[in-house]
């Protein structure tokens, strides 16, 4: 009988391979932090020009900013993804759009471990999905997200498919993507929950997954496949999607940045 080396022990192996690899190549996976708020930005109303001017909005409380999670939009017409488990026992989710403003958002159809998720008449611009064959164990992948409720990204390297098996158990299990951490933003320490439903860009900036799970201490992320993404979409109307831009490690922190403040990586709370 052939007996199969424990799951811990295999990604161990893959970890240690990829990060001596980063150390070798010398690569600087680190990025700086968020770039601080436009002075007087929380007071200033929405621009005129922007999809979310005319759009029905709440007020959210901090508690539910700082406990947030989140959703990437997947086209303009006001249709987003996110982790499933982001919206478990959440009656009324919710887009933040602006300073403690939200906007509200319908649940769409589930897929998997993924969930769609729609505005109305209002959205941002969507990423272009990755095509799972084009990715390859040991390449970069780039999180962008709000991992601790507030403005956070981390590096990546693929490791490969695994079957992901994680709660809540009314959830299926199903094949995912491990990747081993390589960097973050600086400061960045902690579970990073919020990070979850955050999408993962290749070094062509498409979206390659989208994060379901961590396992922080094992530096280990653990995103759905990229055709778990467009298998959720395949009958929704998705609108117009932003050109992909080259990312690496000297500029996922801005390309970061411009996708949150632009909207495409949005943060999903709880409205309840």
């Amino acid at each position: 009988m052939r007996l199969r080396p424990p799951d811990w022990l295999i990604y161990g192996v893959a970890v240690a391979a990829i990060l001596t690899v980063a150390l070798v190549r010398r690569e600087r996976v680190s990025a700086p932090p968020a770039p601080p708020p436009v002075p007087g930005e929380a007071q200033m109303p929405i621009a005129g020009d922007s999809p979310f001017a005319t759009a029905p909005m709440v007020a959210v409380r901090a508690s539910a900013v700082r406990s947030g999670a989140t959703a990437v939009s997947a086209g303009a017409a006001g249709v987003w993804l996110t982790a499933a488990a982001n919206v478990d026992g959440c009656a009324k989710p919710g887009l933040m759009v602006a300073d403690g403003r939200a906007v509200p958002a319908r649940r769409g159809p589930l897929w998997g471990k993924l969930r769609v998720l729609t505005t109305t008449g209002a959205g941002a611009p969507g990423l272009t999905l990755a095509a799972g064959h084009d990715l390859r164990p040991g390449e970069a992948g780039f999180a962008a997200g709000f991992p601790e409720g507030d403005p956070g990204e981390v590096a990546l390297r693929l490791i490969g498919p695994v079957m992901l098996r994680t709660a809540p158990r009314s959830q299926p299990n199903g094949p995912a993507l491990a990747w081993a951490e390589v960097g973050h933003t600086d400061g960045l320490d902690g579970a990073r929950m919020g990070l979850v439903g955050a999408p993962v860009m290749d070094a062509q900036g498409r979206m390659a997954g989208i994060v379901l799970s961590q396992a922080t201490r094992r530096g280990l992320v653990f995103t759905s496949l990229p055709d778990d993404a467009r298998s959720a979409l395949a009958k929704t109307a998705l609108g117009a999607q932003a050109q992909p831009e080259p990312i690496g490690a000297d500029n996922y922190g801005r390309a970061a940045d411009d996708l949150r403040r632009g909207l495409s990586v949005i943060q999903l709370v709880c409205l309840d």
